[in-house]
Protein backbone atom coordinates (compact mmCIF):
# COMPACT_ATOMS: atom_id res chain seq x y z
CA UNK A 1 0.00 0.00 0.00
CA UNK A 2 3.10 2.15 0.15
CA UNK A 3 5.46 2.94 -2.56
CA UNK A 4 9.32 3.37 -1.88
CA UNK A 5 9.08 7.06 -3.15
CA UNK A 6 6.15 8.05 0.11
CA UNK A 7 8.85 6.07 1.72
CA UNK A 8 11.45 8.12 1.04
CA UNK A 9 9.56 10.92 1.26
CA UNK A 10 8.41 10.40 5.07
CA UNK A 11 11.78 10.30 5.84
CA UNK A 12 12.78 13.00 4.36
CA UNK A 13 10.54 15.35 5.84
CA UNK A 14 12.00 14.92 9.56
CA UNK A 15 14.03 17.43 10.75
CA UNK A 16 17.50 17.03 9.38
CA UNK A 17 17.51 13.81 7.74
CA UNK A 18 20.07 13.17 5.70
CA UNK A 19 19.60 10.60 2.19
CA UNK A 20 23.19 8.70 2.12
CA UNK A 21 24.00 5.62 1.41
CA UNK A 22 25.31 2.51 2.75
CA UNK A 23 26.41 -0.89 2.39
CA UNK A 24 25.83 0.53 -1.25
CA UNK A 25 22.26 1.15 -0.54
CA UNK A 26 20.34 4.08 -0.06
CA UNK A 27 20.00 5.03 3.71
CA UNK A 28 18.02 7.88 5.90
CA UNK A 29 20.37 9.63 8.52
CA UNK A 30 19.75 12.05 11.49
CA UNK A 31 22.83 13.46 13.15
CA UNK A 32 24.80 10.78 11.03
CA UNK A 33 22.61 7.59 12.78
CA UNK A 34 21.12 5.14 10.08
CA UNK A 35 17.64 4.96 11.09
CA UNK A 36 15.97 4.09 7.88
CA UNK A 37 17.40 2.09 5.04
CA UNK A 38 16.08 0.91 1.34
CA UNK A 39 18.13 -2.31 0.60
CA UNK A 40 15.23 -3.72 -2.45
CA UNK A 41 12.64 -2.49 -4.62
CA UNK A 42 9.40 -2.07 -2.30
CA UNK A 43 11.08 -3.16 0.90
CA UNK A 44 12.49 -0.40 4.09
CA UNK A 45 14.62 -1.45 6.86
CA UNK A 46 13.86 0.67 10.06
CA UNK A 47 15.57 0.67 13.11
CA UNK A 48 13.29 0.37 16.03
CA UNK A 49 14.08 -1.21 19.51
CA UNK A 50 12.92 -5.22 19.81
CA UNK A 51 10.00 -5.11 21.46
CA UNK A 52 8.21 -3.12 18.89
CA UNK A 53 9.92 -5.22 16.18
CA UNK A 54 8.34 -8.53 18.17
CA UNK A 55 4.93 -6.83 18.29
CA UNK A 56 5.27 -6.18 14.32
CA UNK A 57 6.25 -9.40 13.95
CA UNK A 58 3.55 -11.04 16.35
CA UNK A 59 0.30 -9.03 14.39
CA UNK A 60 1.66 -9.13 10.75
CA UNK A 61 4.45 -11.46 10.02
CA UNK A 62 4.00 -10.84 6.06
CA UNK A 63 4.43 -7.02 6.47
CA UNK A 64 7.11 -7.51 9.18
CA UNK A 65 10.26 -9.60 10.10
CA UNK A 66 13.54 -9.25 11.84
CA UNK A 67 16.69 -8.23 9.72
CA UNK A 68 19.26 -11.17 9.53
CA UNK A 69 21.42 -12.12 12.05
CA UNK A 70 22.93 -9.34 14.92
CA UNK A 71 20.92 -6.30 12.78
CA UNK A 72 17.36 -7.96 13.88
CA UNK A 73 18.54 -8.72 17.46
CA UNK A 74 18.81 -4.94 17.35
CA UNK A 75 15.85 -4.18 16.38
CA UNK A 76 16.21 -3.84 12.75
CA UNK A 77 13.28 -4.56 11.61
CA UNK A 78 12.28 -5.13 7.14
CA UNK A 79 9.13 -3.91 6.19
CA UNK A 80 7.51 -4.70 2.80
CA UNK A 81 5.93 -1.61 1.61
CA UNK A 82 3.46 -2.86 -0.34
CA UNK A 83 1.67 -4.58 2.85
CA UNK A 84 1.72 -1.65 5.17
CA UNK A 85 -0.60 1.31 4.82
CA UNK A 86 0.55 4.79 4.41
CA UNK A 87 0.18 5.85 8.08
CA UNK A 88 1.49 2.96 9.85
CA UNK A 89 4.11 3.63 7.99
CA UNK A 90 4.89 6.54 8.75
CA UNK A 91 4.70 6.42 12.26
CA UNK A 92 7.45 3.79 11.82
CA UNK A 93 9.49 6.28 9.94
CA UNK A 94 9.18 9.05 13.07
CA UNK A 95 9.54 6.33 15.90
CA UNK A 96 12.75 5.06 14.32
CA UNK A 97 13.64 8.59 13.26
CA UNK A 98 13.08 9.82 17.17
CA UNK A 99 15.22 6.73 18.48
CA UNK A 100 18.43 7.97 16.58
CA UNK A 101 17.94 11.78 16.60
CA UNK A 102 19.82 14.28 19.39
CA UNK A 103 17.44 14.97 22.04
CA UNK A 104 17.01 18.19 21.47
CA UNK A 105 15.18 17.58 17.42
CA UNK A 106 13.00 14.72 19.02
CA UNK A 107 12.28 17.01 22.38
CA UNK A 108 11.44 19.64 19.26
CA UNK A 109 9.53 17.35 17.43
CA UNK A 110 6.98 15.82 20.08
CA UNK A 111 6.58 19.18 21.30
CA UNK A 112 5.66 20.39 17.77
CA UNK A 113 3.57 17.07 17.16
CA UNK A 114 1.55 15.61 20.18
CA UNK A 115 0.14 12.71 20.06
CA UNK A 116 -3.56 12.69 19.15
Amino acid sequence: MTTVEQARAFALELPETEEASHFGKTDFRVDGKVFGSLPRAGRMNLRLVPAEQAALVATSPEAFEPAPGSWGRQGWTGVELALVPEDELRELVITAWLRRAPRRLAKAYEAAHPPA
